[in-house]
């Protein structure tokens, strides 16, 4: 990571419907907000926490994340270029350096000291999991509660970054959705999961030092419904939830003859009730077979979830447990509510 740690001191945007504290909270975290394949010199305008960024590729190749907002007179920078190492305001011709810092006004081409006043708001970038991460106060990255995905550099697995996901629901509810092993036979029968098969053995859930751990053994095979022989009979499949507060989880399943299949679910909070969903994943097994069936796979998942994430009342995830029932498969879920809770986040929690 080479990332350089900035301290911003912009306010939460005014149209922004998140709870002050929750916001102020949120926004000293670390989140994804683009594949790096889809970055480019032409400036795209990317939104975390209801804050717009122009995101960018200088022709050296890095990577920058600016406030989408001209100093001058407030022209998005998206409308604008990138000449060399620099951006450019489509409006005055500003440039600006890769550090935020104007360069050029070509309307005044002989100034020689240019006011710190016409200087970007810069963020943050780290690269990681094929993924563009950022925080909007600058969190110190060797601080931060990245997920541990340690299989996606390794030559024994295959990584794979399907398209993400754009999901009208908020980020803590879908990531719950992700670690809910009770849903998989009346949301998933049309996938991998049996309909008559809805029992839930008892599993184990722990807290760990970046949030929760969680082992759940079942019958319930992974494999799609059409590779569904391909599972040996009597095999039990362990999945593995690793989940990183706030809204990042890792889920290992394992599959027979020692394959390992990893999924990180990685939530962009783009605005309230507004999530980017990015599903870096790797496995060591079929490593050479067909991309598209595993994307299409995937897209059916979550669009299996999203339909019943973007339908939830109430739309923000209650932190308070006695503000929803609940059985014993929920014992994950009520343990994640319980540690964005202790994290400060308000009870009625409008994500």
């Amino acid at each position: 990571m080479n990332a350089i740690p900035v301290i911003n001191v912009f306010e939460q945007p005014c149209n922004s419907q998140f709870e002050a504290q929750d916001w102020q909270i949120l926004a000293q975290h670390w989140f994804p907000v683009a594949r790096i394949q889809d970055v480019s010199t032409t400036p795209q305008r990317v939104t975390l926490l209801d804050v717009n960024m122009a995101l960018y590729q200088t022709e050296s190749g890095s990577i920058h994340l600016v406030r989408d907002l001209c100093p001058h007179r407030g022209v998005p920078l998206t409308k604008g270029w990138v000449k060399g190492e620099h951006i450019v305001c489509p409006y005055h011709g500003l440039e600006y350096n890769q550090h935020g810092k104007c360069t050029k006004i070509p309307a005044q081409p002989d100034l020689t000291k240019i006011s710190d006043r016409f200087s970007l708001t810069t963020f943050p970038v780290v690269e990681k999991y094929g993924l563009v991460w950022t925080s909007l106060f600058g969190r110190d990255p060797n601080k931060a509660n990245f997920p541990l995905m340690d299989t996606w550099d390794s030559e024994q697995h295959q990584a794979i970054l399907p398209p993400f996901v754009d999901i009208a629901g908020s980020s803590g509810r879908q990531l719950e959705g992700f670690i809910d092993v009770a849903h998989f036979a009346f949301v998933h029968h049309n996938s991998f999961a049996n309909a008559e098969n809805p029992v839930v053995p008892r599993y184990s859930t722990e807290r760990t030092r970046y949030g929760l751990h969680t082992e759940y053994v079942s019958n319930v095979s992974n494999y799609p419904h059409g590779l569904q022989h391909l599972a040996p009979p009597d095999f039990l499949w362990k999945r593995v939830f690793n989940v990183y507060p706030p809204f990042a989880a890792i889920l290992t399943v394992h599959f027979p003859k020692e394959g390992i299949l990893k999924i990180l679910n990685a939530c962009c909070p783009v605005s309230h009730n507004k999530t980017r969903l990015f599903v870096p994943l790797t496995r060591n097994f079929d490593t050479t077979g067909d991309l598209q069936a595993v994307y299409d796979f995937n897209a059916q998942i979550f669009a299996e979830d999203q339909d019943l994430v973007e339908s939830q009342k109430p739309e923000e995830l209650p932190l308070d447990i006695s503000m929803e029932a609940h059985f014993e498969a929920d014992r994950s879920s009520t343990l994640y509510r319980r540690l964005l809770a202790e994290m400060g986040l308000s009870k009625r929690y409008v994500v």
